[in-house]
């Protein structure tokens, strides 16, 4: 499945988006295959390029697991050089300290850890729902059902919410790696069989978790006709303030999650809508994956063999990236139906 190199191999990560995917999704694949890499123009397409806090502890988390020698390292370099050793499992904990994302540190160490020798128990403190970044839940609900299909095992729990700007969320993660991951077909979702959320604040009056919960209720059954059956979370506990809203629709085929985050001046009923609205164009649609699983299940499914794929309802800028970063380490063909913007369907062909 891989290629062979006498070399490293030389990756632009102002490609796409110009976002922190590029180089995530890098370092795992190299960290699997073996082969260093570097990565030019990290995060140009950012506001602030280079390496943040959260991408810093990535690269230093990966070559703690990995042995891995490295060049470049620090904050605010938009070049580094990662030649991975040996993947070790074990117990590691890392903390951020700042409210980066400990769900996309996650990403950086996941796929390496489930494809080692023996299970990994991982603390990481951060931030556990903030901007710009799958918040926790949507890993716990979302994203490893997915792999738990795919024979990976993965148990999450978080201890402490960690919201911006303060960050100091904690979670503790279990992975139960596989030597192989299994295909999977995700192109058909089936009927809907629920819908269920979660609406959390932490120092909060508890007005504001209701009124997103009763928020969504109504549009769910005035428009869609549907019920649902939403949780209350009065005190999550954390060290700021912050709220939480998210949506899930199980379907016979997968699950899907729609998330959005209270800020100060925006009411509890605009946190409901944004993501409800989200929420109602996938129950319109017709493809198995939502936005937001597409680009993270992608290199999960190139290091499977035979055909896996999936469709999705939106064919994303940080889709068309994992696809493109992929295809630097692997031979196989990625067949790509769709426009960006647009539904479309994904498969992954043999070498």
């Amino acid at each position: 499945m891989g290629r062979d190199f006498d070399k490293e191999i030389i990756i632009d990560g102002s490609y796409g988006e110009g976002g922190g995917q590029v180089l995530r999704t890098a370092l795992s694949i190299s960290s699997i295959m073996g082969i260093p890499i570097k990565i030019h123009h990290i995060r140009a397409g950012r506001k602030i390029p280079g390496l943040q806090p959260q991408h810093l502890t990535g690269v230093e988390a990966l070559s703690v697991i990995t042995g891995a020698r490295t060049e470049g390292v620090r904050i605010g370099s938009e070049e580094i050089t990662f030649i991975p050793g040996k993947i070790t499992p074990g117990n590691y904990r890392f903390d951020i300290k700042t409210a980066g994302s400990v769900t996309l540190l996650l990403q950086t160490l996941l796929l390496p850890l489930s494809l080692a020798s023996d299970k990994s128990r991982l603390t990481l403190i951060g931030g556990t729902h903030v901007p710009w970044s799958p918040p926790f839940h949507y890993f716990n609900e979302i994203l490893f059902p997915i792999l738990k299909s795919m024979g990976i095992s993965i148990n999450a729990v978080i201890e402490r919410w960690g919201w911006y700007p303060r960050g100091e969320g904690l979670v503790h993660i279990e992975i139960e790696p596989v030597s192989e991951i299994k295909p999977v077909s995700l192109i058909h979702r089936g009927r809907i069989k629920k819908i269920r959320g979660l609406s959390a604040i932490s120092n909060l009056p508890r007005h504001v978790g209701e009124r997103q919960r009763d928020y969504a209720l109504k549009k769910i059954e005035k428009e869609l006709k549907m019920e649902a059956d939403i949780e209350v979370i009065y005190d999550a506990p954390s060290s700021g303030p912050g709220s939480f809203f998210f949506l899930v629709v199980e379907t016979e085929g997968v699950n899907a999650g729609f998330s959005s985050l209270g800020k100060k001046g925006m009411p509890a009923e605009r946190v409901s809508d944004e993501a409800y609205k989200q929420l109602k164009d996938y129950i319109q649609r017709k493809e198995c994956l939502d936005p937001h699983l597409s680009d993270q299940i992608v290199p999960f499914m190139a290091l499977t063999k035979d055909k896996p794929s999936f469709s999705t309802t939106k064919i994303t800028d940080h889709l068309l990236t994992n696809i493109w970063v992929v295809k630097n380490f692997f031979n196989r063909r990625i067949i790509l139906k769709g426009e960006k913007g647009e539904g479309g369907e994904v498969e992954f062909l043999s070498d």
